[in-house]
């Protein structure tokens, strides 16, 4: 046996203490609760028709699915809440009306009761939305290590004359819970910004996404995976943005995810919560489009996907007085015969950095090759103004007509047989018009007109 000292009695006691301390501490903070409050709207506008049936049956259907594949979920409690649901809104509304149905339990528990109570529910009142997030403060019982979690889901806004968003800022900066998630379920989408300053706004706008919806809510709320992708510019900084990506399910090749790149307040890539368990493919929608395949999401953790995208500006530009006509462009990557896009003069589109082949769709065609697009430059292409040739006829034959430079005639458009007068539209030059008449069988019937075209100029040519 070992007899230790009175000292060494209390070094190993403060040594126990503290190494207990350091386990519970690793315990305590590594796994912390996370405690979700469904705040479901069965507002009297519930019995709305939406898709397959009326919203509330639709939403009972889709959150019964949904809390069943929660009951497993470890370090999970949910609660409900629900507003509208006990005062009919005829002759006046109740203001509030709003109950905490289900109170935090664990999942396995809490979820069963949900659902049960969410399928009796029937809309009868109003919406008091920012009333109902003021009474949840109370709804989330004092807890030293857990995420305080709020799921709003409603169809409606704010009926009461009460300020959501000051009441949910207020409850943020007490700590009372995390920044909310707003569902909104066939939400008119002019409603976007009076949510988007109370939470992280999801527009559920048909009955095929809710439950995806729901989803990806979850997997924000309590897995912390959140992902964003940086469009790199020459230098390899994230500045490139405002272009659409999508992301598919490598395996299946479904669309999982659609969305338009954005910077946030900071000049950032936005954060994106995407499912951690799929494997993506990425396409993102550049001109030419960029692919990125196999892309592995990190569980819990911000991920950041980095993508070569520099891209610089092409304005295609009219030179004159604009007249009706504005032809458009085919744009091809340099050498190759794919069409890359079909940009119409007057606008300015982006393009990867590199050299492109365009074919300007006037009368004649204007073929312009290595046009070079340099990185958040403008190359602005300049071409006339069309004139146009007023051909008055004095009945149906056959003609074309030529550009004219003094050494050959080249082919550039025939003319309509079925017209005894057309408008062609004609870049600024000199030509040359050959016609026959349908029943002069002749060929020495062939009549010859030559023209000059300037540019927003009508030009009058007339076959007798």
């Amino acid at each position: 046996m070992i007899k230790l000292t009175s000292y060494q009695l209390s070094k190993l006691k403060k040594s126990l203490l503290f190494l207990g301390i350091v386990c519970l501490s690793f315990k305590f903070y590594a796994q912390p609760t996370n405690r979700i409050l469904f705040i479901f709207d069965d507002s009297y506008s519930m019995y709305a028709p939406w898709n397959s049936n009326i919203k509330i049956e639709v939403a009972k259907k889709i959150m019964g699915e949904f809390l069943d594949s929660l009951k497993s979920i470890p370090n999970l409690e949910l609660a409900l809440r629900c507003y509208g649901h006990q005062t009919f809104i005829k002759p006046t509304r109740d203001c509030k009306d709003t109950k905490l149905e289900v109170p935090f339990n664990v999942a396995s528990k809490s979820a069963p009761l949900i659902k049960q109570r969410i399928q009796k529910l029937e809309p009868l009142g109003t919406t008091p939305i920012a009333y109902s997030l003021g009474e949840s403060a109370a709804d989330f019982t004092p807890c030293n290590n857990c995420r305080n979690i709020i799921i709003l889901i409603t169809d409606g806004i704010e009926e009461c004359d009460g300020v959501p968003c000051e009441v949910s800022a207020a409850l943020q900066k007490k700590g009372i819970f995390l920044r909310p998630f707003v569902i909104g379920v066939g939400l008119d989408v002019k409603f976007v910004d009076v949510f988007g300053c109370m939470g992280k706004f999801y527009d559920v706008s048909n009955e095929a996404n809710f439950k995806d919806v729901l989803n990806l809510v979850l997997t924000e709320a309590i897995s912390q995976t959140t992902v964003q992708v940086d469009l790199l510019d020459i230098l390899k900084k994230p500045t490139e943005t405002d272009v659409n990506m999508t992301f598919y399910d490598s395996n299946t090749k479904q669309i999982k995810y659609n969305y338009l790149h954005t910077l946030n307040h900071r000049g950032n890539p936005d954060t994106l919560v995407l499912s951690p368990n799929i494997t993506y493919d990425l396409m993102i929608h550049t001109i030419p489009p960029i692919e990125k395949k196999n892309i592995k999401i990190q569980q819990g953790k911000h991920n950041v996907i980095p993508v070569d995208a520099p891209q610089g500006y092409l304005k295609l530009e009219l030179e004159g007085a604009l007249s009706k006509y504005f032809p458009t462009t085919v744009i091809r990557k340099k050498g190759e015969m794919n069409t890359l896009n079909i940009q119409d003069f007057g606008k300015t589109e982006k393009y990867i950095v590199g050299k492109y082949d365009l074919e300007i769709l006037t009368l004649p065609r204007i073929k312009l090759n290595d046009v070079e697009i340099q990185q958040s430059t403008t190359n602005t292409i300049k071409v006339a103004t069309s004139g146009n040739a007023y051909i008055t006829k004095g009945g149906t034959g056959y003609g074309s007509i030529f550009v004219d430079d003094g050494k050959k005639v080249t082919w550039v458009c025939n003319l309509n047989t079925s017209l005894q007068n057309e408008i062609i539209y004609l870049q600024p030059g000199n030509y040359k018009l050959e016609f026959r008449y349908e029943n002069a069988k002749q060929t020495t019937n062939t009549i010859e007109r030559k023209f000059t075209i300037s540019s927003a100029v009508t030009t009058n040519i007339k076959i007798n």
